[in-house]
């Protein structure tokens, strides 16, 4: 049975502005300062246990160029290019029904792109057992994470103790993004893990499951059986992709099934969605200050992640707790305890500077 990953990176990365912006996300940044993009790092796991050939990334269309920048061997038919965004049930139905117009008898992997993952081997080891019980089982799988607090951006799987194989078990409940008091129930439990958002599955699982739960969505994606790999496939997508249903595939797919399975992992593993979960996982000085970037100087300041562009000096006195975040055009100084708000203040620079800065 053939492997294929598919890379989901069409994501504008609005929490990380103003370094990430429409035109250059998060994923195609070197935002941890170690000389490789975030879509880069997740490219060469996934070369680590399959062809490259057989590497798919998932994005909006007007980010090819950005692709075939940072991953010059990529070829065209390995780019899906969305023309809007319809969120990961649509773009994963993409991917999946392509590969199936080929490959049939394949099994796939499903990841974001904007994620990090220290311990790779780890990651390589759990991806590979994913796979081999997903060819040998009608399965859905997902990797679960142990949580470390009750963070409700997640989605919280409670799974049977037994093993269904090995390092594998039957999930018994999958409750997407739950409320704060929900989420500090299942992190006091114990018996719950945060699904980190990649899956695993054989493509005859994966498209049933599409079939029983999206069949509107399946539908438009199967009538392009003839048009994947071919010079109609673009003006097929463009044609079909405003009549998808705007939802995740955890809402639209996960949560219904009763074929889904998790394998607990432990590979260093953050979804890096906001400042803050880069601060908690980037290398820190004694006074737990972040720099990224070459002139930053921290005098009498504490617990600070500084983001500095290269033509600028940026010194920090006596303060602490803050994001100093310097780009060519834009600074955002803002504490730490207000990191939620960065959402809301791109929409209020969008909404009085004309979409300049964005």
């Amino acid at each position: 049975m053939k492997k294929y990953a598919v890379i989901m990176a069409g994501g504008v990365g609005t929490r990380f502005w103003p370094v990430s912006r429409v035109s250059k996300p998060k994923q195609f940044l070197d935002i941890l300062g170690l000389g490789q993009t975030l879509l880069q790092m997740t490219y060469a796991r996934f070369e680590a246990i399959l062809p490259s050939e057989n590497i798919y990334i998932v994005t909006n269309e007007g980010y090819r160029d950005l692709i075939k920048q940072q991953l010059p061997n990529i070829k065209d038919d390995q780019i899906l290019g969305e023309p809007m965004a319809k969120n990961t049930a649509p773009c994963i139905a993409y991917a999946c029904y392509k590969i199936a117009a080929k490959d049939p008898d394949s099994v796939v992997v499903v990841a974001p792109s904007d994620h990090l993952i220290l311990d790779k081997q780890s990651f390589i080891n759990q991806v590979n057992g994913g796979m081999d019980f997903a060819i040998n089982n009608d399965a859905l799988v997902t990797l679960g994470i142990k949580p470390s607090r009750p963070d409700t951006g997640y989605g919280y799987i409670q799974y049977k103790e037994a093993e269904a194989s090995a390092g594998v078990h039957e999930v018994k409940t999958f409750t997407e993004k739950p409320n704060l008091d929900l989420a500090q129930k299942f992190v006091n439990s114990g018996d719950f893990l945060w699904n980190a958002g990649i899956f695993i599955w054989k493509l005859d699982s994966v498209l049933k499951a599409f079939e029983d739960h999206l069949s509107e969505m399946s539908d438009l994606f199967k009538s392009g059986k003839n048009d994947y790999y071919t010079d109609q496939e673009n003006a097929f997508i463009e044609k079909i992709y405003p009549s998808c249903q705007n939802i995740s595939i955890d809402y639209g797919i996960i949560e219904k099934s009763d074929n889904v399975f998790v394998l607990p992992s432990d590979f260093g593993w953050s979804d890096l969605g906001t400042w803050k979960s880069l601060y908690d996982v980037a290398e820190k000085n004694s006074e737990e200050n972040v720099q990224i970037g070459k002139q930053v100087e921290f005098n009498s300041s504490n617990n600070n992640l500084v983001v500095a562009s290269d033509n600028k000096l940026i010194v920090l006195e006596g303060v602490n707790n803050l994001f100093v975040l310097d780009t060519e055009d834009a600074l955002l100084v803002c504490n730490m305890d207000n990191e939620q708000e960065v959402k809301r203040i791109v929409n209020e620079v969008k909404a009085k500077f004309n979409g300049d800065y964005i």
